[in-house]
């Protein structure tokens, strides 16, 4: 543990990557700030479950929790939880998540990755904020199919506004880090999973459709591939993250710019498990564990979606030592086994 307790700000702190990391950060001794305006565009009461999974983990731990249920979107309220909380470190997990649901409503999109972030940054910067990480996503590779996917790759071909605004994410705080030297970095997470996951996403949709014995939708015929990276993976770079700043690459060259370093304090990484599965195999694993076969439902490939993604985290493991690892076999039984005692299935 650090001998100095720092103050982090974790915005989407009752989100499932968020919720997660707190408790991290907790559990390291320091002074967690949360920030969630616990919206409805999924229930509400997992959001509040996992909160209260926080409070039950503070008493045993040295850290110190203090919540705010507030929207980044709300510059004044921000204001006064940054005049008076005073974060060293900020990571920012607050956003309008899905693929899928950007193309139904896309002004979320707009307010809370677009405004919410811009709230997020200009309040780092007037308060001399030491360490920003946000998150981004595998979504911004979108057309590419060079797999696996380096962030020295050039990502202007998002096929969804949601991808369209992580891609803004990154150019917004890269622009912060160059005028003001805020130090950022930027996490692209590929298709996270685990306990206490999100309803939205394929694990919690296939498990409890395949429960309650109706259909699944899947997706491009079963045949696109997915690189699913398991909570505590994501958790353990986050964390690490925290206590590694970005720097300025002092042999950037402007003349073959590399995406992924500047000569800001800016860094990209990719966040993966690099061991990306089919669909179908995916689904497999889930029959395999709950002694069901699913009812399938074969599909061609949705609007907005990507039929491959997979992860090249050498960059990652260079920076802070560690890269994703765990096998979807694992991940998933620690899934189904928390999804089976959550909601008594």
């Amino acid at each position: 543990m650090n001998s100095k307790k720092l103050t982090i700000l974790v915005t989407g702190a009752a989100g499932f990557i968020g919720a997660a990391l707190v408790r991290r950060l907790l559990k390291n001794g320091e002074r967690v700030i949360g920030i969630d305006n616990l919206n409805s565009y999924y229930d509400p009461t997992l959001k509040r479950a996992r909160l209260s999974e926080i409070e039950m983990s503070v008493s045993s731990n040295l850290g110190d929790w203090v919540f705010h249920e507030i929207a980044i979107e709300d510059v004044d309220s921000l204001n006064i939880v940054f005049n008076q909380e005073s974060p060293n470190i900020v990571v920012n997990l607050a956003a309008q998540a899905g693929v899928r649901y950007s193309l139904e409503n896309p002004l979320a999109y707009i307010q809370s990755n677009l405004v919410g972030f811009g709230n997020i940054i200009e309040e780092c910067r007037k308060n001399k904020v030491e360490n920003l990480i946000y998150a981004s996503s595998s979504s911004v590779y979108g057309g590419n199919h060079n797999l696996p996917f380096e962030e020295t790759q050039p990502v202007n071909h998002p096929v969804s506004l949601y991808a369209a605004t992580k891609k803004a994410n990154e150019l917004m705080a890269h622009t912060y880090s160059h005028l003001y030297e805020l130090p950022a970095t930027g996490l692209r997470f590929f298709t996270v999973y685990g306990p206490w996951g999100r309803p939205d996403m394929a694990p919690m949709i296939f498990t409890k459709a395949i429960l309650a014995g109706q259909p699944i939708q899947v997706n491009n015929f079963g045949k696109m591939q997915r690189d699913f990276t398991f909570i505590d993976d994501i958790v353990e770079a986050l964390f690490r993250c925290c206590y590694k700043p970005a720097t300025s690459n002092i042999d950037f060259d402007p003349l073959h710019p590399d995406p992924a370093t500047s000569s800001a304090p800016h860094r990209i990484f990719n966040i993966g498990n690099s061991q990306p599965i089919s669909l179908i195999s995916f689904i497999e694993v889930i029959e395999n564990f709950l002694g069901v076969k699913a009812i399938k439902n074969f599909q061609p490939l949705p609007p907005g979606d990507v039929k491959a993604t997979a992860a090249d985290t050498k960059a990652l493991e260079k920076w802070v030592g560690f890269s994703p690892d765990t096998p979807i076999e694992k991940g998933m039984k620690l899934f189904l086994s928390w999804y089976q005692s959550y909601y008594q299935a």
